[in-house]
Formats: structure tokens, sequence, C-alpha cells
């Protein structure tokens, strides 16, 4: 049975464009002030303080490739995107909890753990949407700037970045069955989410705390790295695509033995 999975999908449709549309407007912004950050490239690094660096992964700036992993792969995939998918799926098992909508579609021959399931597999459109999106304003973007990108790179940067993004949306969906109300939920995800990706930018400040990062799922995609120096970390990416699925497993557990 996969009626949830087409009726939610059918839901992602509308923020998906909105989404896709405001990150390609970003993107589309920061490459037209790439020229003139290019020129200063040298001078740009020396301001920025080396947390801001580290938090940003920013390395050669006068390379487009550079430049899209230290500003926008960190803002429209890592942190804005990150944002969205864990905040979306914060709202998928709670809101139906909340509404009685979940009374009427477990009425029907599904289980619990097909519900979870369909409801997270339904993000394939926002993850196709903001993938082909992002690619192609990155792609004829660069071109019309004389910068052109690898194709492979830029393509791996997209693939690699898909579990980063499927971890977030599990952390949401671990909040979804477990909290009650929607808006809590989802400024809850919102804020954990956030703060992940400052605590990993912030722990290398400090040697000694530079081992709290390991515990964040931005530490483990690396734009800059795939961009920049074309190292694709498929380890990474299977910490990332098995922490996904034991925060899934754990949302499936948790919501079949509640009390709704």
């Amino acid at each position: 049975m996969t009626a949830v999975l087409r009726v939610e999908s059918r839901k992602l449709f509308r923020s998906t464009l909105v989404l896709t549309g405001l990150l390609a407007l970003l993107s589309a912004f920061f490459l037209l002030v790439f020229p003139s950050i290019q020129a200063e490239a040298e001078l740009v690094e020396q301001v920025y303080p080396a947390y801001m660096l580290e938090l940003l992964g920013i390395e050669e700036l006068h390379t487009i490739e550079g430049f899209a992993g230290g500003y926008i792969f960190p803002f429209a995939w890592v942190l804005l995107g990150g944002i969205y998918f864990a905040y979306v799926s914060a709202g998928t098992i709670s809101r139906d909890v909340r509404t009685r909508r979940m009374d009427l579609t477990l009425s029907n021959p599904v289980s619990r753990e097909s519900v979870v399931l369909q409801k997270v597999a339904a993000l394939w459109v926002p993850l196709a949407g903001l993938t082909i999106g992002l690619a192609v304003v990155l792609f004829a973007g660069a071109r019309l700037l004389g910068e052109p990108f690898d194709p492979v790179p830029l393509a791996m940067v997209h693939l690699l970045g898909v579990p980063y993004l499927l971890v977030c949306a599990a952390i949401g969906t671990v909040l979804s069955v477990t909290v009650d109300r929607v808006e809590t939920a989802q400024a809850a995800a919102l804020v954990l989410v956030f703060s992940l990706w400052l605590v990993d930018g912030l722990s290398h400040m400090s040697p000694d705390f530079e081992w709290v990062s390991d515990l964040t799922p931005s530490r483990y995609y690396d734009p800059s790295a795939i961009l920049v120096h074309e190292e694709y970390a498929f380890g990474d990416a299977g910490i990332l695509l098995a922490a996904f699925l034991v925060l899934l497993a754990a949302a499936v557990v948790i919501f079949t033995r509640r009390d709704i």
C-alpha cells in the first residue's frame, strides 16, 4: 500500500518549489558577487577569523569550486537544507496525531511502521528538487561567468550530500513521534540542526573539543574537500547513512509502542 507515500509526496511539491526557488536565487546572488570576491580572495581569507574558516570550510576562494564549497553549500545545503528537512519531518507524524488524522489513516489496512516509512520516503520530492535545481543553477551560472564546473565533482557534492539531509530528516522524524505538539517538535528540530552545525565549526577552535564534532552530521560532509580536492569520502557518507537508519529505526519503534 503506497497511498500514504503518494499523498505525502503531493503535499511536499509546493514547499519543494519554494525551497528550490529560494536556494536557487541565493546561489545566483552568490555567483553574482563571485568576481569581486575572486579579485580579493586572499584579503577575504585573511580577514575571516580562523573559526569562521573552519565553520564554513573556506579555502581557495579564487576558484569557483572553492567559492561554492565555502559559501554556497554551507548555507544553501548544509544549513538551510538541513533545517528544512528536519523541520518538515518534525511535522509529519505529530501533526496527524494532533489533528486525529492518524486515527483515520490507521483505520485502513496499514501498519504504523509503514506509515512512518512512507512519510520519510516522500522526502524524495525535496531531495530531487533541491539536487536538480541547485546543480542546474550552479552549472549554468558558472558557465556564464566563464568559470565552468567540472561536472563530476559537482555531481558528487550533491550525491554525497544526500545522506546528510537524510540524517536531518531522521532527527525531525524522531522528534515528530516523540513530541505531541507540532510547533514544539518543529522548533526543536530547527534549533537542534542549527546547533549541531554551529558546534561542528566551533569545536575546531580548541583541540581539546575537536572530538565533539564527531557527534555532528555536518562533520561527515565536506563540500570543499569534494569540490576543491575531489576527495570523495564514501566512508563518511556510509556513516551518515548508518546514522539515518538507526534514527529511523528508533522513530519506528517509538511510534509503534506509543499510545496515540
